[in-house]
């Protein structure tokens, strides 16, 4: 590719940190990962942050620690990367889908009451593409029905509420560190919270169930192999150093992709503002107008990529993917989700794409749009 959808920016002093790492003696659970999760939960603004090897065994903890299982139903969005689904199948609980919001595309909350039962135990927020969800109106719902909060932020390190970061909200949060992310540790995610007995116990299952005073083959709980290296640690480390400098980069960016594209009738780009909320840019992702249904989107892709621009769907909607036709699971009404989910592509969109790169993706866009017009 020409233009690749993502890439991650490594800097010098990057490279150093990870190769320090590497002439000492420690690769794993050693100084860098406490200092790691010190530096995370200073930054978001929580007590406490347990850091894994991915955002989705973050995801899988978050449920498993607040004794979410068997029977227990999470309503979640279909608009978002099914790993959020799959945490919730991995705990043998049922996912429950309900629409989203048209303007933010996040959960709508207007669409979570119907979807509430007896068996209703959380909602699991997702602060899609970076945009803060309606965290007031949904923390409202959970209160009244006594419901649990986990904030999907593995797309929105960095997005705030009012001045308040996401992931500071619910009863957990997670964050996500792959490297198309704000920030990469490579391979890796975290929990974060403010409930010492959650991270305790979060802490404590990553790394095979050992507790805190177990010794290395005694194992208080049935846990897993969640550890972080301290090498993915120690670049999470030097990356965070500069994530305002990265935020306002990639804002930039997405302030050059509105000024090439705004004013087209045959595609909608996102907003670049929200009242009360800023958002943190994780991708670029416009949507086809209307009057293109059906495969348009796909057809416009692949002449994209015989361009050597590299574009993405984001997002096939969950509960159309192969893997959960026939898993156990709740949908409600998705008609907001099925009518914009085929129309969304996601452009190139990264640190370092640069103001040329950006005017060649959207002229290309726009003349192929007019063939399909």
């Amino acid at each position: 590719m020409n233009i690749p959808l993502s890439a991650p920016d490594i800097s010098e002093a990057d490279i150093a940190a990870v190769g320090s790492v590497l002439r000492s003696s420690r690769l794993s659970l050693g100084p860098e990962l406490e200092a790691f999760e010190h530096a995370l939960a200073n930054y978001v603004g929580a007590s406490h942050a347990v850091a894994v090897n991915s955002g989705t065994s973050a995801l899988h903890l978050s449920l498993r620690a607040r004794g979410i299982g068997e029977g227990d139903e999470v309503i979640l969005p279909s608009f978002a990367f099914i790993a959020v689904a799959n945490a919730v199948r991995y705990v043998n609980a049922v996912p429950v889908f309900v629409d989203i919001d048209p303007f933010t595309l996040n959960l709508d909350p207007g669409a979570i009451e119907s979807a509430i039962t007896s068996h209703t135990r959380a909602i699991l927020v997702v602060h899609t593409f970076g945009v803060p969800a309606a965290m007031d109106s949904i923390l409202e719902i959970a209160r009244r029905y006594r419901l649990l909060v986990i904030e999907d932020a593995c797309e929105a390190l960095g997005a705030e509420i009012a001045g308040r970061k996401v992931g500071t909200f619910g009863d957990a949060s997670v964050f996500g560190f792959y490297p198309n992310k704000q920030i990469t540790t490579g391979e890796g995610g975290a929990l974060l919270t403010s409930n010492p007995g959650l991270a305790a116990l979060a802490k404590t299952l990553r790394n095979q169930g050992r507790g805190k005073n177990d010794d290395w083959l005694q194992h208080t709980e049935v846990g897993y192999n969640f550890r972080i290296s301290e090498l993915n640690c120690a670049l999470g480390i030097s990356q965070l150093q500069r994530i305002e400098e990265i935020l306002r980069t990639r804002e930039n960016v997405a302030r050059e992709y509105d000024k090439k594209l705004k004013g087209n009738p045959l595609l909608e780009p996102p907003p670049l503002e929200l009242p009360q909320g800023k958002i943190s840019w994780f991708v670029y992702v416009v949507r086809l107008a209307e009057k293109f249904s059906g495969a348009p989107r796909d057809a416009l892709l692949a002449q994209m990529k015989t361009r050597g621009i590299e574009c993405g769907r984001y997002f096939a909607p969950i509960h159309l993917q192969p893997a959960y036709t026939s898993e156990p699971h709740r949908r409600m009404n998705l008609k907001i989700t099925e009518s914009i989910a085929p129309r969304t592509l996601a452009l190139p969109f990264f640190n370092r794409l640069t103001n040329a790169q950006v005017h060649t993706v959207c002229e290309t866009l726009a003349e192929l749009l007019e063939q399909l017009a």
